[in-house]
């Protein structure tokens, strides 16, 4: 028999309380409520004994149906109670805050790759149009419709991995919804009415209407998508800049927060530096993926004209783009330290202050536990001057922080040096590729192109560290120096948060598998010289009636 202890079955609501000689099965959450149900047994239990088992209990009032055996003899069959239980009893032990925070983080980490890809390539596909029109080349088509099919893929992805999340916040979080609410329920729904409409509105032109309508008019809708994903960026960075650094609120006598000047709350401190970080990464993350697929097609073949001109592209952005993200970086660093400055010690691994210059330490290993960076390579003084301009300038350390607001100063560490080295290897890859274009090996270098190849998924590895720092770097707080984490969460048992975990993990690691290489499979195939969209060759409708066989569309552009 089952060792005593109890967990809950998170899809049905049950609960088992085992013990060497019972164990009661409560029916919550149904329709059919029986109270509880105490089977007295000195023997072992069969799954089939479960009809014999309700047939000795008393039924008062006829309240044992045939409903409450199914749900009981469903329960039995999953398995054993004894294996069942042991592997819920695991998570007994486990804080519900902290595998709440890891299943946002993991379903967050699997969506924020698909709007970073999809806010720069819509822009990208902007301009592939914009330069089909303007100049009459039919590579720029070409590439336009090679990568419209990628852009589908990758934006329904986007919006399938969003869903989930915002469910989570009625789920594990609602103290937070219930405190925060006010203020971010606003924001969220603005978004809804801005971008959502907007792309909503235009996506199916863009997708599937450039046989149907004129070439301007399908212009103006792609315009109109990729403005709706920078909208979409906007009221999200606000969103979560206003937890960053909380402005333009008040607390009502519920303890909630309301807004007092919706300017501030939407443009507080940090959102304008967080904004341009963010829009800047999605357009490199981009432009890397672009330039990785063009270099994969041009260590094959140097003479296609589609991926000589989209390598082109990528490598003129990542030029241009990278050097703009270094800068952008150290004004949002600056903003940082003014406004949060623990997240700033936990980032350059500063436990203690340094009153005549901090030095800047490279790598390191911190401990929490210790308070210091063991094995620390450091160059003095240059930790101040990056972050005041001063070498002598004096930097605070976590020694003036109570250790119970310190932020996972490891975590915060590591993954910011991860954000800043990919940044600086996009750099690289820039600057190379300029050197390239002058030599006149541009097209031939097969160093340039392995490298480019290599980088395709740097974007989307920065992004990631990059949201890492931002968001360890404000624990221990949801609302920055207000509501703590601990204080945000629902009243979850540590088994239901563990068994939703468990599903999320099982079906994003094969949903977004499939689709990740359904889109590799799209990129490995060249641009054709008659690259066709989404739509194909599908024939048009007129008023719903299916036209006849052979029928084309009109009004496609030449």
């Amino acid at each position: 028999m089952p060792p005593s202890g109890s967990y809950s079955v998170w899809s049905y609501g049950f609960v088992i309380v085992g013990g060497r000689t019972n164990f009661r099965i409560d029916l919550r959450n149904t329709s059919d409520k029986i109270g509880q149900i105490v089977y007295e047994s000195n023997g072992e239990r069969q799954c089939g004994q479960m009809d014999s088992l309700f047939k000795t209990l008393p039924n008062p009032g006829g309240q044992l149906t045939k409903t409450s055996r199914s749900f009981a003899r469903a329960l039995c069959m999953i398995e054993h109670v004894q294996t069942t239980h042991g592997r819920m009893q695991m998570f007994e032990g486990f804080d519900p805050v902290i595998l709440a925070r890891a299943q946002f983080a993991f379903t967050m980490s699997f969506h924020i790759i698909f709007p970073a890809f999809s806010i720069g390539l819509a822009s990208y596909l902007a301009v592939l149009e914009a330069l089909w029109l303007w100049t009459g080349r039919d590579v720029f088509l070409n590439l336009f419709n090679y990568w419209l099919k990628i852009f589908a893929v990758a934006f329904g992805m986007g919006v399938v991995s969003g869903i989930v999340m915002s469910y989570q916040f009625g789920t594990n979080w609602s103290a937070f919804s219930d405190k925060a609410g006010p203020i971010i329920g606003p924001l969220m729904a603005y978004e809804v009415l801005t971008a959502f409409f907007l792309e909503a509105g235009f996506l199916g032109v863009m997708l599937f209407g450039l046989k149907r309508v004129g070439p301007r008019l399908h212009f103006f809708a792609t315009l109109m998508v990729a403005i709706g994903t920078l909208f979409s960026a906007f009221w999200i960075l606000s969103a979560n800049s206003w937890m960053q650094t909380p402005a333009g609120y008040s607390i009502n006598a519920a303890g909630q927060f309301v807004a007092a000047d919706w300017w501030k709350v939407i443009f507080n401190p940090s959102f304008p530096y967080r904004l341009v970080h963010m829009v800047l990464a999605a357009y490199l993350t981009t432009a890397f993926v672009v330039g990785a697929v063009g270099a994969w097609h041009l260590l094959k073949d140097t003479r296609l004209p589609g991926p000589r001109v989209m390598f082109s592209m990528a490598m003129w952005m990542a030029t241009l783009v990278a050097p703009l993200q270094i800068l952008a970086g150290d004004q949002h660093g600056l903003n940082t330290l003014e406004h949060q400055p623990t997240k700033i010690m936990a980032m350059e691994g500063h436990f203690e202050s340094h009153p005549h210059g901090a030095p800047l330490i490279l790598f390191g290993l911190p401990s929490q536990a210790e308070g210091k960076v063991n094995y620390a390579i450091e160059i003095p003084k240059l930790g101040s001057l990056i972050l005041k301009h001063d070498l002598n300038a004096p930097m605070a350390g976590l020694d003036t922080v109570p250790r119970e607001n310190w932020p996972p100063v490891p975590v915060t560490f590591w993954s910011f040096r991860i954000m800043v080295g990919i940044g600086f290897l996009m750099l690289g890859l820039g600057l190379l590729s300029l050197f390239m274009r002058f030599r006149g090996k541009f097209y031939e270098s097969r160093l340039l192109h392995s490298f480019a190849l290599a980088m395709g998924p740097a974007g989307f590895i920065a992004v990631l560290a990059g949201w890492v720092t931002t968001e360890t770097g404000r624990q221990p707080f949801t609302v920055f120096g207000l509501l703590r984490t601990s204080d945000s969460v629902s009243p979850l048992a540590a088994p239901a948060v563990a068994s939703s975990l468990i599903a999320f993990a099982i079906v994003y690691f094969l949903v977004f598998a499939a689709g990740t290489i359904y889109l590799l499979r799209l990129m490995a195939a060249p641009p054709h010289h008659d690259e066709q969209g989404p739509a194909g060759n599908v024939p048009s409708r007129a008023a719903g009636i299916t036209p006849a066989v052979g029928a084309t569309a009109s009004g496609h552009a030449s």
